[in-house]
């Protein structure tokens, strides 16, 4: 049996470039899509957040319209119900990478407010990427890759990466109301930035670090790492 970190913003909002804060958090796929797929296979999974802090679902993610129907909307509610380790998290400064065998961050806009400049997570995700334990990331979440620089550089300079583009950050309408663009400053930190079509499944791997781009991609993502788990 394998154990697995999960890395969860602890941010309920997102602040927008004149100040107003969005409401947001994790995304729900991108949370149980993952969970349900380690914990059936028989992993363990515990969750971290800065400071502890009790993550907050994006109810934006829960919505029928959003979620691809009322039933998968009840399904997603009903894991986060369910899940345990939501509501005791470990504070990210205490996580440490010898007590894990993959380290798994989901996205949604939170990670756009917290994890991106978060000392603990550039450390983990420098000693991840440095490792060569799974590291997973999807959607908005390789925002925390932005944290791993020291003098303007990051050790995941180079490496082929997929996330959140603008193209649908555009399409949901934030774009010209955020105060930077994912895809822009991941191409500045140096990634090869790498896409597939809008809103369907689209997952990259470059030696052990594994990206998705959107929700969509979270299962997707799961089922690559469920391969090299032990």
């Amino acid at each position: 049996m394998a154990k697995l970190l999960f890395v969860l913003t602890g941010s309920p909002y997102w602040t927008l470039k004149d100040g107003t804060r969005h409401a947001t958090g994790y995304w729900a796929e991108e949370f149980t899509a993952p969970y349900t797929a380690f914990t059936e296979a028989g992993h363990q999974v515990v969750v971290a957040t800065p400071d502890g802090a009790i993550p907050s679902v994006d109810m934006m993610s829960l919505r029928p319209d959003m979620a691809g129907g009322a039933e998968t909307a009840l399904e997603l509610e009903g894991v986060i119900r369910s899940a345990e380790e939501l509501r005791r998290p470990i504070r990210l400064s205490d996580a440490r990478l010898e007590d894990y065998d993959a380290v798994y961050f989901p996205g949604g806009h939170g990670p756009m407010e917290d994890l991106w400049l978060d000392a603990d997570a550039g450390r983990l995700l420098t000693a991840a990427l440095a490792s060569d334990k799974p590291l997973a990331l999807v959607c908005h979440a390789p925002a925390a890759m932005l944290s791993t620089r020291v003098r303007g550089v990051s050790p995941f300079a180079g490496y082929r990466v997929t996330a959140f583009t603008n193209d649908e950050e555009y399409a949901v309408g934030l774009a010209p109301r955020a105060r930077w663009l994912l895809e822009d400053e991941l191409k500045e930190l140096g990634v090869q930035f790498e896409r597939g079509e809008m809103w369907k499944p689209y997952t990259m791997v470059d030696r052990n670090l594994y990206t998705g781009q959107n929700p969509a991609s979270a299962g997707a993502l799961a089922q690559l790492l469920l391969k090299v788990l032990k």
